[in-house]
């Protein structure tokens, strides 16, 4: 009888573990080839994980909210006659052929060196990846500095983002310890404690897993760049009566509907060449600075999240292919079906506060990045014109733009072009432009 491993899959390059969520699948179903079998949660995204051949399930190897190694065995798959075994119980404890198999939490111990045995050996409530552990022994943190982390990861486990900003915030004389009592104890599950009323007047709710990597990534920018924010305003005139005369035409031709944002990427992508130093990031006292233009969008999920899917090489896209790319990217998020590396590798963000019916706003830089740029709602406004045959009033499509840049690289004059730049390709768009 064949069997087949189904492994943990390496879901990018900075990624060295993962959270089973949900398995949608228990031993003794049948699974076809490319059938989602359980759902995995990481640092970056969530993702769903396919069958790897079409069987039926043996073993689950694993647990709901366990956190596995990549390159880890997961679950054993029949794919001649029937499963071996179908018990409910999800956590094998021997397997002949396989050899022994036990959750992450207790193996882990047993791969750490001789070095950090010792903070092996001193946590027995919390648990530690070996990521986390190595950074932590070559840093030199000691177990009790480590406990009082206030961890972002699944019921406050500390992820290496965690550890680094403890580390940045340890030399800067800041600390930002633990709660001394846990909001719940580990075992209890994470739905149980979304929201407790401790009075009439008071209600509590945990923060879900991703709301703690947005404020934690949130404070950590505001830590790390100062901030600085300019504004333009632009006539967008021109694009909004071309896109009313040709989104039908686009909709046909390409099957897509066109929007004003790869109208906007396609603005930013060509300043961007013109003003390569906002295309940087920072790295102690050198700039690195990034040939591809990765633009990144910012998304609102069903659940009020904000994740920022991005468009690879969006200089080398026509407008065709940026939309393509936009609505792609923008569905999938919605339906939380992006990959990692999907929102991983930006350059500059774009994050449209239009959308909400404001007219500007000043937003936190994403990084490493050093620049982010919000894009505000498009209003009719009285403006002057100006013609040949002189100024004269008329009614106008009109929107700000406002950037935020890290002012310990990018000055009020290069940021200040940039924008205005910007502002420049928007009003200068060819309205006779065919599609």
């Amino acid at each position: 009888m064949a069997k087949v491993e189904l492994i943990m899959p390496k879901m990018g390059e900075s990624i060295m573990e993962a959270t089973i969520l949900k398995w949608l699948k228990k031993p003794g179903d049948s699974v076809e080839m490319d059938e989602t079998i359980l759902e995995i949660a990481t640092d970056k995204v969530d993702s769903e994980i396919p069958s790897p051949a079409k069987g039926i399930v043996s073993q689950l190897l694993f647990k709901e909210n366990d956190v596995v190694p990549i390159g880890k065995v997961i679950a054993i798959l029949d794919t001649e006659g029937s499963a071996a075994g179908t018990g409910s119980d999800p956590v094998p404890t021997e397997n002949a052929d396989q050899g022994p198999l036990k959750t992450t939490a207790t193996a882990a111990p047993n791969t750490a060196t001789k070095a950090d045995q010792g903070i092996q050996k001193a946590t027995t409530s919390r648990f530690y990846s070996p990521l986390v552990r190595n950074i932590a022994k070559e840093e030199h943190i000691s177990i009790q500095q480590l406990d009082a982390i206030a961890g972002s990861g699944l019921e406050g486990r500390v992820t290496k983002r965690d550890l680094m900003s403890f580390i940045e915030q340890n030399k800067q004389g800041r600390v930002n310890e633990r709660p001394a009592q846990p909001l719940a104890p580990p075992s209890e599950p994470v739905a149980s404690i979304a929201a407790k009323s401790i009075s009439g007047n008071v209600e509590i709710i945990e923060m879900d897993r991703m709301r703690k990597m947005i404020a934690e990534h949130m404070v950590m920018s505001k830590h790390t760049s100062p901030h600085v924010t300019s504004f333009v305003e632009v006539d967008v005139t021109n694009i909004v009566q071309w896109r009313d005369k040709i989104k039908d035409a686009f909709l046909k031709k390409y099957n897509q509907k066109i929007t004003f944002t790869p109208i906007f990427i396609e603005a930013i992508a060509k300043a961007i060449k013109d003003y390569p130093l906002i295309n940087v990031s920072v790295q102690g006292t050198q700039i690195i600075r990034k040939i591809d233009i990765n633009i990144g969008m910012a998304a609102a999920l069903p659940t009020g999240n904000l994740i920022v899917p991005v468009i690879k090489n969006a200089d080398r896209l026509n407008l065709a292919g940026l939309t393509y790319q936009v609505n792609d990217l923008a569905e999938r998020a919605r339906n939380n079906k992006l990959k990692p590396d999907e929102i991983q590798d930006g350059t500059f963000t774009l994050t449209n506060v239009g959308t909400f019916g404001n007219v500007m706003g000043t937003p936190i830089i994403n990084q490493p990045q050093v620049a982010i740029m919000a894009v505000g709602a498009i209003r009719k406004k009285p403006a002057v014109v100006e013609t040949p045959q002189g100024d004269t009033i008329g009614i106008r499509q009109m929107m700000f733009l406002s950037m935020s840049y890290d002012h310990r690289v990018v000055d009020g004059a290069l940021g200040g072009s940039f924008i205005k730049k910007v502002a420049d390709y928007l009003e200068q768009f060819d309205i006779k432009q065919t599609i």
